[in-house]
C-alpha cells in the first residue's frame, strides 16, 4: 500500500475539531519519523452553531466535500486519505465509506457501537460494506461497546481490521490517554 497523503479527523458529537484529543492525534503523527498531515474539521452543525449532530446524510455529504477538497490541495485522490475520527465522527465517517467514498483506511476513536446501556441499537449496519484498513482504538470500559462486543462486530468488515484497547472509558481524557491513543494511531500509520 502506498503510504496515505493525510488524515481528515472529526470530532466527536459533543466536541469540536480543537478537543484535546484531536490535537494530540495530528501532533504526535507531526512528530512520526514520517510525518503525516492532518486536517481536523467541524461538521456543519459546529459551524452554524447548533448543538444538536448533524443527520447521517448531512454529516456524510460534508465528509465527501471536505475529503474532496484537501484531496485537491494536496494533488492527490481522496483514496489517498484516511478518514477518522472520535465517536460520533469516527461513525460518520465509516458510513461515508461505507456508501463509497474512496479511502486510504479509516482511524475510528471510541467507536459508539451503541448507545449506553443499549446494545440492541447497534450501529453497525454498514460494517459489511467497509473493504478499507480499519483502526479501532476504545477504552476497557467504554459504555458505548465493550472489548467484546466490538470483537463480535467487527468481524462483519470485510477489509483488515486493527483494535486496540486501552484502559479508560468512552471520553479517553487526560494527557496520558490522550497520548496513548495518538500513539496507537502513529503505530498503525506506520503499519500501513
Amino acid at each position: 500500500m502506498t503510504m496515505p497523503a493525510g488524515l481528515l479527523l472529526t470530532p466527536g458529537a459533543g466536541a469540536s475539531s480543537e478537543s484535546p484529543a484531536l490535537v494530540t492525534v495530528e501532533r504526535v503523527l507531526a512528530e512520526a519519523s514520517v510525518p503525516l498531515p492532518v486536517r481536523r474539521v467541524d461538521f456543519p452543525y459546529r459551524l452554524a452553531g447548533r448543538r444538536m449532530p448533524d443527520r447521517p446524510p448531512v454529516a456524510v455529504a460534508h465528509l465527501r466535500e471536505t475529503a474532496a477538497a484537501w484531496a485537491d490541495e494536496l494533488g492527490v485522490p481522496t483514496d489517498r486519505l484516511l478518514l477518522g475520527g472520535r465517536s460520533y465522527g469516527g461513525r460518520m465517517c465509516s458510513m461515508a465509506v461505507a456508501e463509497g467514498l474512496p479511502a486510504a483506511g479509516l482511524v475510528l476513536l471510541s467507536y459508539p457501537l451503541h448507545p449506553p446501556g443499549k446494545p440492541e441499537r447497534l450501529r453497525v449496519e454498514h460494517f459489511g460494506a467497509i473493504g478499507v484498513p480499519t483502526l479501532f482504538v476504545s477504552g476497557d470500559k467504554d459504555p458505548f461497546g465493550t472489548p467484546d462486543e466490538l470483537a463480535e462486530h467487527v468481524a462483519a468488515i470485510p477489509g483488515p481490521v486493527t483494535t486496540v484497547t486501552l484502559p479508560g472509558a468512552h471520553d479517553m481524557r487526560g494527557v496520558g490517554r490522550e497520548r496513548a491513543v495518538a500513539e496507537a494511531v502513529a503505530d498503525w500509520v506506520a503499519s500501513l
